[in-house]
């Protein structure tokens, strides 16, 4: 389990890789609990935690820039 705070010292570029590699293990795991080799059931469960804490820094940056350019356009309005 990676704690969402080594995710928020990532690069933007970065993130974008590790939920796309996340994504492909996701499907990698899920083919081998359908198949029964997966060994430890548990691992799907945090890889796909893992995902969600990654898109929700990817999601909270979004934010905070689209807050920081409404609130730069308002103050050029004034």
């Amino acid at each position: 389990m990676t704690k969402i705070s080594e995710f928020c010292d990532l690069a933007t570029d970065d993130l974008r890789q590790r939920e796309q590699d996340l994504y492909d293990q996701v499907f990698r795991l899920r083919i081998q609990k359908s198949m029964g080799q997966l060994d430890s059931s548990g691992k799907l469960r945090e890889t796909r935690r893992d995902m969600a804490r990654v898109k929700t820094v990817l999601r909270e940056r979004a934010s905070n820039l689209e807050a920081a350019s409404g609130s730069a356009g308002e103050s050029a309005d004034e």
